[in-house]
């Protein structure tokens, strides 16, 4: 990203994420990164927000999701900032088997045609596609399809994490979905105790819904151990005062006890507060 800004700075460079909310998360850290400290242009596209066609045609980092990138280079012809493609990042590739999968080879497959038109009438620099995964069985068939030779192909073990990770697997039975996430909550209390009393933990579950049951689940284990605040690491007083800007009536009362929910369907200054509260 950093050597295409600086040697083609007359290029773009398209960030593709599969969720608005990961759109969202990157265009802050990158708006602060390569925006505010480096003074390159950021702007998101998504169906909620869309700049001006000049704001488009002066940035230089676009992040999109595939259903407007899809829409957006359909008419590659009328839209020349289509055509002054540098680099395109497709974050969380392994997704190209769901539902979305169509629409991310539809902009592979027409990536590919514009890039053949344009090199047919002037002399430019191929696109680059650059592909992230976090786990990926095929990355070798992932790789040639993406036309991506053993060189560019890079597999990064645990052991090259800046932070050290441990892997602990447990199954737990249970034919039925709920009664089977249910039984999985006390363990990961426990864990939680064990491993991280102080430190902030994330807890991943399948549905909105799960994230509710989860969190009162969690607080009613810690009420039982007589100890009501101990995930809340500042003042009650405090909280309660950042709690009055809370809109979700059960992220209000989750946050009580230092336990927050975070998920499409909050109102994005709930999920702001979340998320500053788990990073703070």
């Amino acid at each position: 990203t950093f050597r295409s800004l600086y040697t083609r700075p007359n290029k773009k460079i398209i960030y593709i994420a599969p969720l608005k909310a990961l759109a969202r998360e990157r265009y802050r850290t990158w708006g602060e990164k390569f925006g505010e400290q480096l003074g390159f242009n950021v702007i998101m596209l998504t169906g909620d927000l869309t700049p001006d066609r000049e704001a488009i045609n002066q940035a230089h980092i676009i992040i999109t999701t595939p259903e407007k990138w899809d829409g957006i280079s359909r008419y590659w012809k009328s839209r020349k900032y289509v055509k002054k493609v540098a680099v395109i990042i497709f974050d969380e590739i392994h997704l190209l088997g769901l539902d979305r999968g169509p629409i991310l080879e539809v902009i592979v497959s027409r990536l590919r045609f514009v890039e053949r038109r344009i090199l047919e009438r002037e002399d430019a620099d191929k696109v680059r596609l650059l592909g992230l995964s976090t786990a990926l069985a095929n990355a070798e068939d992932l790789g040639d399809w993406l036309g991506v030779g053993n060189l560019g192909l890079y597999n990064f073990p645990a052991a090259q994490r800046p932070v050290p990770c441990q892997v602990h697997i447990q199954g737990y039975p249970g034919k039925h979905y709920c009664p089977r996430m249910a039984k999985m909550n006390k363990p990961c209390f426990a864990a939680i105790k064990s491993h991280s009393m102080q430190k902030p933990v994330l807890i991943f579950v399948s549905s909105r819904r799960q994230t509710r049951l989860t969190a009162i689940d969690l607080i009613s284990f810690i009420s039982r151990d007589s100890a009501s605040t101990k995930f809340l690491h500042i003042d009650p007083s405090e909280m309660n005062y950042i709690m009055r800007d809370v809109k979700d009536v059960n992220l209000r009362h989750s946050l009580a006890f230092g336990i927050g929910l975070h998920h499409a369907g909050l109102h994005p200054s709930d999920r702001k507060i979340v998320e500053e509260l788990f990073l703070n």
